[in-house]
């Protein structure tokens, strides 16, 4: 694989049950998935790709986002699930906990986290640009 191919920037779209979706976000060999509601069809893709899951975008507290993220962590143990710190009670299995405009560093990029309170008092979004790569940032 060429180099520009592993450090390739893609999010894919995983749909699940009747009306979700489950991102995938994969540069390399690495992924980061975002709100897994279930966890089977994102395991079989991750295997599939033979991708390492590093780290879960946990958005809200609801199952629908989180109902397959401790299961994922059974696979990928050494994962981190960044939520907000507004659900550190909802969502107890949260390893990075963040707050609004707190930037975090994944796979060579900078995210950053808004708070975008309405369909929960505690809901986050992710904000991700490719121009936002930062490589002198420490991964997570």
């Amino acid at each position: 694989m060429k180099q520009e191919e592993q450090n390739k920037f893609i999010i894919h779209p995983l749909p699940v049950l009747q009306d979700n979706i489950v991102w995938v976000w994969v540069v390399g060999k690495e992924a980061v998935v975002v709100d897994p509601s279930i966890s089977s069809p994102v395991l079989t893709w991750l295997k599939s790709k033979d991708l390492n899951l590093i780290a879960i975008l946990q958005t809200h507290h609801h199952d629908d986002h989180i109902g397959g993220t401790q299961d994922l962590l059974k696979h990928w143990p050494s994962a981190a699930v960044v939520a907000s710190k507004d659900d550190l009670d909802r969502i107890p299995f949260q390893t990075i906990s963040v707050i609004n405009e707190k930037e975090i560093f994944l796979m060579g990029y900078t995210i950053k986290v808004l708070n975008i309170p309405g369909h929960t008092r505690s809901h986050i979004a992710f904000y991700l640009s490719e121009k936002g790569k930062h490589r002198k940032k420490p991964v997570l």
